[in-house]
């Protein structure tokens, strides 16, 4: 069957505190996602986030219904964000095909109707229930909202690229971008921050094959790790930092749901209060 999907519940920051390494990896961790003539999807708990990948090689992928979601078709009661990280492909949905290049965004309003992924493309997925319908918009790179930010000198010199976000395109819930690090510059999201009031997923791609990334998790006082490779993706529950470290430069796409669209909406944390 070309869609496998999985659930992932909920996990509490107690119980987090006592999950050795396989643990932590078993409830926050996927990898494994992108696979040809395939359509993988994990289904979270957190916010109800739906997160995956359509990787459609030779021929083509339809995304019509989930059981998971309780509804006749996946959109439904849902938006959704897709992220080509692949060679150029295409996306078909209400009648319309878009044509995605590497490092361009979809963003498909409720209500779209079944989904059809062909190309070249290597699709990273995500999706939130919605209320509202907002218009499909193909976003390409020069459109995008960027933000330069970090120095040379912290090691944290990079560029955050938003496409989901208020000022580039109008959602219910999803925010969604990714992150660039210049060559030399390894940590992103530090100071740590957390948003109880929102979720987040994770991708890091464009990692070298023999480079890793080292992700923080945990609550600000109990910190714990977990160790990416490419195209792996990190659930971060509303309760834990997410930063990390790479031992080369690397790439990550953000994706964020829960009760507001502010991005600048975080409770930071100080780093004497790191433990």
């Amino acid at each position: 069957m070309p869609l496998k999907t999985e659930t992932r519940y909920g996990i509490d920051p107690e119980t987090a505190k006592t999950l050795d390494t396989d643990g932590l990896r078993r409830h926050f961790h996927k990898d494994g996602l992108f696979a040809e003539g395939e359509i993988n999807l994990v289904y979270t708990h957190y916010d109800r986030l739906i997160l995956g990948s359509a990787v459609p090689g030779d021929g083509s992928l339809v995304l019509d219904h989930m059981d998971e979601t309780g509804t006749p078709g996946f959109l439904d009661r849902r938006e959704m964000g897709i992220l080509n990280i692949g060679e150029t492909g295409t996306v078909e949905v209400d009648g319309d095909t878009h044509t995605l290049e590497a490092g361009e965004l979809l963003y498909i309003g409720m209500g779209g109707g079944p989904v059809t992924f062909a190309g070249g493309g290597r699709f990273y997925i995500t999706s939130s229930p919605a209320h509202r319908h907002c218009p499909t918009k193909l976003i390409k790179l020069k459109d995008a909202r960027r933000v330069e930010m970090g120095t040379r000198e912290a090691a944290n010199e990079r560029v955050i690229i938003q496409f989901l976000h208020p000022e580039v395109c109008d959602t219910c819930q999803l925010l969604m971008g990714y992150t660039q690090f210049a060559p030399g510059s390894l940590w992103n999201t530090m100071p740590a921050h957390v948003h109880d009031r929102r979720m987040e997923a994770y991708l890091y791609f464009d990692v070298p094959e023999d480079a890793r990334v080292f992700h923080f998790m945990g609550t600000p006082d109990e910190t714990r790790h977990l160790v990416m490779a490419n195209e792996e993706v990190v659930i971060s529950p509303p309760w834990s930092i997410h930063c990390g470290a790479g031992t080369a430069a690397y790439t990550f796409c953000w994706t964020m749901a829960g009760d507001n669209v502010d991005f600048t909406d975080m409770d930071m944390v100080a780093m004497s209060d790191l433990r």
